[in-house]
């Protein structure tokens, strides 16, 4: 005879699947009417660039599945210097047929982004994608970019490369090997910090371990993948501003460039140099310090595992770098020559992964390119950058 405290466990357990069956399809039904909502808001979203799009990754994925729209991934030079030219106020009106969605803040650097492009994985595939970097972040050595990396750092988009299956082992570990180098960022989740040493680790036993751990990981991602639906829905039912009315028109690169092209540096733009700067530099003086600190700089390394993530989930990316102001390098002492090789090494590099590349080189020594000799672009910059996105969102051969 059946016990009769057995008879009566049965019930209780078929009422707890129930419930658990029944919580898991709210929550994938909520999903998906977030997703819905987070695609159909995104005309109005995409030109936006704010703390959540940043730091989570539905207004990215949102973007990455939109036709007509092109995300920028970049730094500072995104939020320094509001001028109309700024290609996500420039573009807001999709006025060749698409819009800008600029994602970064101030302190973001390869590393950041790599981890967001690798969380987004697939949904990246076959997506025209374009890269803003700063040479500075290639030109200083030492592990001074610390703080603004952990600023930037995101817990979602970290968890979602290490556990998402977009890119292979070999590619994890080299970049938990980077990511291991600032532990303070990982202080808050020990489960990813202990999860990326074993990925850092390379050995088999750590490998399979990290298997057996893996079904936790994708539980933990799940779970800040909801609270990130959960944010984003907060956002558009409370911040989202109306979406732009789309306005189409036929651009005159030319007219345009022209009608930026005559702005001054004003004396409260110019870097003020010290006393013993404003002697009469000699040509080169300062050439092999510069080499010595582009050779040095840690971010290289984290370049080219971008470029490898890029590779890997088979985005179409566009790089562009802001060109180095020669006028200021000039007056330090840094020759043209040696400030070529920053050029050299950064076409060599992106080339090998047989991905575009704008350096706008021609406008080393324009100090109408960039604001206050920093890594930010003034009008003019921008319009450049404005026409180069253009043409490659388009097909064309982007011009510098």
């Amino acid at each position: 005879m059946e016990p009769a405290n057995g008879r009566q466990g049965m019930p209780h357990l078929f009422s707890g699947l129930i419930a658990s069956c029944l919580f898991a399809a709210i929550l994938v039904g909520a999903e998906m009417v977030a997703v819905h909502l987070e695609q159909a808001t995104i005309l109005a979203t995409a030109p936006e660039l704010f703390s959540l799009k940043n730091q989570g990754l539905a207004f990215q994925r949102a973007a990455a599945h939109a036709a007509g729209v092109l995300p920028l991934y970049g730094s500072s030079e995104l939020t320094a210097v509001r001028v109309p030219e700024r290609a996500n106020i420039f573009f807001h009106t999709a006025p060749t047929g698409f819009q800008v969605s600029p994602v970064g803040a101030e302190g973001t650097n390869s590393l950041n982004m790599l981890q967001k492009i690798g969380a987004l994985g697939s949904d990246l595939r076959d997506k025209k994608v374009a890269i803003s970097l700063s040479p500075e972040w290639l030109l200083t050595p030492g592990a001074w970019w610390l703080e603004v990396y952990k600023g930037n750092f995101s817990l979602m988009a970290a968890s979602e490369m290490a556990f998402g299956t977009a890119l292979n082992f070999e590619l994890k570990r080299d970049i938990a090997s980077r990511m291991l180098k600032f532990p303070s960022t990982l202080k808050n989740s020990p489960f990813l910090e202990f999860a990326l040493k074993l990925l850092a680790s390379g050995r088999w036993l750590d490998r399979v371990l990290f298997c057996v751990l893996w079904p936790a990981g994708k539980a933990q991602t799940t779970i800040l993948e909801l609270q990130d639906h959960f944010e984003a829905f907060n956002y558009i039912r409370h911040k989202l501003k109306p979406a732009p009315p789309r306005r189409l028109e036929t651009l005159d690169w030319p007219k345009l460039i022209a009608s930026v092209g005559g702005t001054k540096t004003t004396d409260a733009d110019k870097v003020t140099i010290a006393p013993s700067l404003k002697e009469k530099a000699s040509r080169g003086r300062r050439d092999v310090t510069f080499r010595n600190d582009m050779n040095a700089s840690p971010d290289w390394i984290n370049l080219e595992l971008l470029l490898r993530t890029l590779a890997r989930v088979h985005a179409r990316p566009l790089v562009l770098s802001m060109p180095l102001p020669g006028d200021f390098y000039d007056q330090k002492g840094v020759s043209r020559s040696a400030r070529e090789d920053y050029y050299v090494r950064l076409r060599t590099l992106v080339q090998s992964y047989h991905f575009p590349l704008v350096e706008f080189k021609e406008h080393d020594e324009d100090p109408a390119f960039l604001y206050l000799h920093r890594d930010h672009l003034t009008a003019k910059g921008w319009m450049y950058y404005d026409r180069a996105l253009d043409d490659f969102f388009h097909g064309r051969l982007p011009r510098s």
